[in-house]
C-alpha cells in the first residue's frame, strides 16, 4: 500500500510546480503583450520619406502611406511641365510609402517571430498569416529623369505664346 502522507506531498509538489509554470507562462505573455504594444505604436509611429529621381518634389508619408508633406523644389516651375511633375510627385510618394511600411514592417517584426501561429497550439486550425491579405503589388511604372519623347523647353522672352 502507498502511504498517504507520501501522495499528498506528491499531489502537492505536483501542484505548487504547475501553478509555477502557469505563473511562468502568464509573465511571458504580459512581456510579449507589452512588447506587442510597443512594435505597434513604433510601426504606427513609423514615417517615410523620398525625393524624386529628377530631384523636383520631395514627399513625406504616415505609417499608412497618407501624405503629410510636399515640397516642390523652386526651378519645377521653370525646369518641368505638370505632366512630368505628376511623373515626380507620383515616384516620390509611392517611394516615400513603401519607405513608411518598411519601417513599419521592421518595427513589427521581432514580436511576430516569436508569437505562435494556429496550428502551433491549436493543430488542425487555419493559419492566422493565410488569412492577412498581400499588399498590394507596387506600381512598375517609374519616372525616366531623361524622357526621348520630351520635347518641352523652357519659356523664353523671345517667344509670343507663355509657354
Amino acid at each position: 500500500m502507498t502511504d498517504p502522507g507520501g501522495r499528498k506531498a506528491e499531489l502537492e509538489a505536483r501542484n505548487a510546480a504547475m501553478r509555477e509554470q502557469v505563473s511562468s507562462l502568464l509573465e511571458g505573455l504580459q512581456r510579449q503583450t507589452a512588447q506587442l504594444r510597443e512594435a505597434q505604436d513604433a510601426a504606427m509611429a513609423a514615417t517615410g520619406e523620398a525625393t524624386s529621381a529628377d530631384g523636383l518634389v520631395t514627399v513625406r508619408v504616415n505609417a499608412v502611406g497618407i501624405v503629410t508633406d510636399v515640397q516642390i523644389s523652386p526651378s519645377a516651375f521653370r525646369s518641368s511641365t505638370p505632366e512630368k511633375l505628376a511623373r515626380s510627385f507620383r515616384e516620390a510618394a509611392q517611394a516615400a510609402a513603401h519607405d513608411a511600411r518598411g519601417k513599419a514592417d521592421a518595427a513589427l517584426a521581432p514580436v511576430q517571430e516569436n508569437v505562435p501561429d494556429l496550428p502551433d497550439l491549436f493543430p488542425g486550425t487555419p493559419s492566422l498569416k493565410d488569412l492577412m491579405p498581400a499588399p498590394p503589388p507596387e506600381p512598375t511604372t517609374r519616372v525616366q529623369p531623361d524622357d526621348p519623347d520630351d520635347d518641352w523647353e523652357p519659356p523664353s522672352a523671345f517667344r509670343k505664346d507663355p509657354w
